[in-house]
């Protein structure tokens, strides 16, 4: 059978109908999904800190260097950063860093499971294995990965805060106001509703490739580099797509 484009999204839609199945025992499903919080949310928290509060203080110096003009007033500074950050870098660049930790993850996760046989002895034991496998992943995902955001976002606004604290860019109240000026709520719903979105193409793309491993152990991580380009992709399509639903 030719593996073309189309061939694999049907498999792709099959396994995710099967995935969100009523799972066989509720019990199994929580002791899963709160695992998975740990496992794809608790376990990001570090390196999505890192990478905003730099992030935050990056645009900041970029935003205040780029004001050569006394009529631009610098609370732009703030108020820059702050539609930066909640628009485009938050739930953009940090659910590609997910991606990467995350999606490979999962792959890789899933993928050793198949080559080892253990997803066949859950059809012979009358398990759904997309269900059991994959479903807690996408659900943990899903509502853990808007929590990250949010702290990344304030994490890069901090970041933002300490630029204005530790250089002559910009005063800290300067950038205070700026962050406080015109704030619009839609753009935090906007945010929330990209980060949902790209938590499922993380979740179950990464699931797809690992689910379907053929071969062994060098087809897993072969698999599993898959699934972060393909999530990768995906993400950046769909941010456009979702940019051009909301916002215009």
């Amino acid at each position: 059978m030719k593996h073309n484009f189309f061939y694999h999204t049907g498999r792709y839609c099959i396994l995710i109908t099967e995935a969100f199945k009523r799972p066989d025992r509720d019990r199994v499903f929580w002791s899963h999904l709160f695992r998975e919080f740990k496992n794809l949310g608790v376990d990001s928290i570090g390196i999505v800190a890192i990478i905003s509060i730099f992030m935050g203080a990056v645009v900041a110096m970029q935003t205040a260097y780029n004001i050569d003009s006394p009529l631009i007033p610098m609370t732009m500074v703030g108020f820059t950063t702050r539609q930066s950050v909640i628009l485009e870098f938050s739930p953009t660049i940090v659910s590609l860093i997910l991606a990467g930790k995350v999606g490979s993850r999962i792959a890789s996760e899933i993928g050793s499971m198949r080559v080892s046989e253990q997803i066949d002895a859950l059809k012979i034991m009358g398990v759904n294995p997309p269900n059991f496998l994959i479903l807690p992943k996408i659900t943990a995902a899903m509502i853990i990965n808007p929590a990250l955001i949010i702290i990344s976002i304030g994490i890069a606004l901090f970041g933002g805060w300490l630029v204005a604290a530790l250089t002559n860019l910009v005063t800290p109240q300067d950038y205070i106001e700026g962050l406080r000026f015109w704030f619009d709520g839609y753009t935090v719903f906007y945010a929330m509703v990209k980060t949902v979105v790209f938590a499922f193409i993380i979740t179950s793309v990464s699931g797809y490739m690992g689910y379907y491993v053929e071969g062994g152990s060098l087809e897993v991580g072969t698999n599993s580099t898959k699934a972060v380009v393909y999530s990768s992709i995906l993400i950046i399509v769909f941010n456009l797509i979702l940019t051009q639903i909301l916002l215009t």
